[in-house]
């Protein structure tokens, strides 16, 4: 079934009538010239401009892509109140394989739509998209971040990313064994691409064994040639079951604690860089029922967008990195809610967000 626009009626339905939804504004993108296909979602601006990524990836379907950018974008709102942001909440997602559809003339066009929202959204990298097309993007818009340091911009948010997930972990440590320390507990990664990297060397450095596992054979390759001493299981189904294992970091694609992996995983701790990594509502409470303490994604992996709000200010890295550290101190007090209230993390997190966002409504 489809409305009007030929849009199936269920994504109007999401938007307009869900709990998912609530979004202030969705821009659908398409040029033809360079086969361009995008959906911009603006989940809030009631902190401020809406920041968030875009991701490039081949979807099956245009109604999936505008699901996932409502979906991100709405989580984007909670991220960036977390952080302490005076930022609401954006995501854009280009339809499309990266390796074979990205072109210049494509990033220019959606750079384009970007600057079109007249600073109502401001882009980032994320899943498929670097630095280098961010440099691309801000020749048409100057509501860009994540650009190279030759073009103004911060670089790789990875490295603050990895950081705030590292700060995560300690406070998680801190909370369930009352000790931050991560010496000779064992963490289970999966996936060690931009993020992953950065978080195993964290570890390394304090102590900690690592497993870790990836679908791309060279992403670990590069790991072990690093770091012989790190394990590797041939996927997460494995990873999630080691024996001993203390932590587990979802840091791949979203989805990651669902109801095949929840009921057999060996950790205690959950803590990771991927964004959405609980299915559907209701993993929260079974990860609590198995006494498992779960750090709320959009808390723990806000390094990054830290990082990128910064570049609008003039970039300086040790301010960032001082407010990433922050990122233990916010754990801790959502883990405390958490417990007051009687609820999960999660629930506690959604909680602490949400008064933020309202009382900034309140304010206008």
């Amino acid at each position: 079934m489809t409305d009007v626009t030929g849009a199936p009626a269920d994504v109007l339905h999401t938007l307009f009538h869900s709990e998912q939804g609530g979004h202030e504004q969705v821009v659908l993108c398409q040029d033809r010239a360079s086969g361009l296909k995008a959906v911009i979602a603006l989940h809030s601006t009631a902190l401020g401009p809406a920041l968030g990524g875009t991701r490039f990836y081949p979807y099956a379907s245009e109604a999936e892509a505008v699901t996932d950018a409502l979906n991100l974008a709405r989580g984007m709102s909670y991220k960036n109140a977390m952080a302490g942001l005076d930022h609401g909440g954006g995501k854009a997602v280009i339809i499309g394989d990266p390796e074979r559809d990205k072109t210049e003339e494509l990033l220019l066009a959606y750079g384009r739509f970007v600057a079109s929202l007249g600073g109502r959204y401001v882009t980032a990298c994320d899943v498929g998209t670097y630095v280098a097309d961010m440099d691309v993007v801000a020749r048409e818009c100057r509501w860009t971040t994540g650009r190279s340091p030759e073009n103004g911009g911060a670089g790789d948010s990875s490295v603050l990313t990895a950081f705030g997930v590292y700060q995560g972990m300690r406070a998680s440590a801190q909370h369930l064994w009352g000790d931050p320390s991560l010496r000779g507990r064992t963490v289970g990664i999966a996936g060690v691409g931009k993020v992953g990297r950065h978080l195993v060397e964290h570890l390394l450095a304090e102590g900690a064994q690592i497993v870790i596992t990836d679908v791309r054979q060279e992403a670990v390759q590069r790991i072990v040639d690093e770091h012989p001493s790190v394990g590797v299981v041939a996927d997460t189904e494995r990873l999630v079951q080691v024996e001993g294992l203390d932590i587990y970091a979802p840091c791949a694609l979203g989805g990651a604690l669902n109801d095949v992996s929840v009921p057999v995983l060996t950790a205690r701790i959950v803590c990771g860089a991927a964004n959405n990594q609980l299915a559907h509502p209701g993993v929260e409470k079974d990860l609590a029922d198995r006494g498992i303490l779960y750090a709320p994604d959009y808390v723990v992996n806000a390094g990054g967008v830290i990082q990128v709000a910064d570049e609008l200010h003039g970039f300086d890295f040790d301010r960032c990195r001082a407010k990433a550290a922050m990122i233990f101190d916010t754990t801790l007090a959502i883990f405390a809610r958490a417990k007051a209230d009687g609820i999960p993390p999660a629930a506690a997190a959604d909680r602490i967000a949400e008064q933020r966002m309202a009382e900034a409504r309140g304010a206008h």
